[in-house]
């Protein structure tokens, strides 16, 4: 059995290896390369237990944590999920849960392959869609990196519609989530920086305790790391993909362009007692309080009117010459 973190292609029909058998999509090895949920329980239930008794949690706290964190994939279309087993092993090994996945390496090169296409990382909410023969075609240099994120992992199956005969690819737990978006931002923002050392984790702190004052203050900073050469296109879409990839890092829930009655909100960021909803603007379009408006005249905020918690809109306005966040305003 050959394997790899992409599909061995066989290029010639003299090739000595045409006669391989390709069973990445075959019902009968869906579970080969994983831990079920059934196994897990049957083999590991000390490990869980233990582990969970040096967190200071429950049983059934540290079973939905290794849920969310290592489960979710799936190689076929109706196939069982199954968890990852690297990361798995090593938290019991360790008695903590760390991402052990990215720990031992990402590949450069799809990051970067990412960032030349200039992918729209929206479409990740909510899956993305791509036909069956496409799935495992993917072609170097070509402006569709879906097939190379599937096979090396960043996406499993999450759906398949057999009227269409097209798949829904989506992350398969929190742990390559966290880790795909952590090893992109650099690429996107073009420079390098450490994560830890800028305290990006303040970001959530100062939301979460609704200090929008120094929720701000971080953000332009953060912008202001953009090199002052770098020369992306000038659009809101630019910014807003930064945006949403730091919050995603931030363990927010975050949507984006999230559909209303009459248009799309930019974003939308929810904590335990308020919902954030961000309109974003370039200082050549229009001023915060413009971005305000458009908010009110658009709906954005009549989908969570019933939710509870306060609701804040926040206009931004992006300062393209300085690269970073020119004005902002509450309401």
């Amino acid at each position: 059995m050959l394997s790899g973190v992409t599909r061995f292609s066989k290029v010639s029909i003299f090739s000595d290896l045409n006669q391989l058998r390709e069973i990445g999509l075959s019902p009968d090895y869906a579970n080969v390369c994983g831990i079920t949920e059934k196994e897990l329980l049957e083999n590991f239930k000390p490990d869980i237990e233990d582990t969970a008794k040096r967190s200071g949690k429950t049983f059934e706290e540290m079973l939905d944590r290794l849920k969310r964190d290592f489960n979710g994939y799936h190689f076929t279309k109706n196939s069982e999920s199954v968890y990852n087993p690297f990361s798995l092993l090593n938290t019991f090994a360790n008695h903590d849960i760390q991402y052990y996945w990215f720990a031992s390496g990402a590949p450069a090169f799809l990051f970067h392959e990412l960032g030349r296409t200039k992918f729209d990382l929206s479409q990740f909410d909510g899956g993305i869609s791509i036909g069956e023969t496409a799935i495992n075609d993917y072609q170097p240099g070509g402006m569709n990196p879906v097939p190379l994120l599937y096979q090396s992992g960043y996406l499993t199956i999450a759906g398949f519609d057999a009227d269409t005969q097209r798949y829904k690819l989506d992350f398969p737990n929190e742990e390559v989530r966290y880790g795909f978006f952590s090893n992109l931002l650099p690429v996107i923002m073009r420079t390098e920086f450490d994560m830890t050392n800028f305290h990006v984790a303040n970001f959530s702190v100062s939301l979460r305790n609704g200090d929008t004052e120094t929720f701000f203050t971080q953000l332009t900073a953060f912008f202001a790391l953009i090199p002052y050469d770098l020369n992306p296109a000038k659009d809101e879409k630019y910014f807003q993909t930064i945006f949403y990839v730091m919050l995603v890092l931030l363990g927010h829930y975050i949507e984006v362009e999230v559909r209303s009655a009459r248009g799309r909100a930019d974003a939308v960021v929810k904590t335990k007692s308020t919902i954030y909803v961000f309109e974003f603007k370039l200082d050549k379009n229009g001023a915060a309080e413009d971005a305000l408006k458009q908010i009110d005249e658009k709906g954005y905020l009549i989908p969570y009117t019933a939710d509870g918690r306060k609701l804040v809109k926040a206009g931004v306005v992006f300062d393209t010459d300085k690269r970073t966040i020119g004005e902002w305003k509450l309401s």
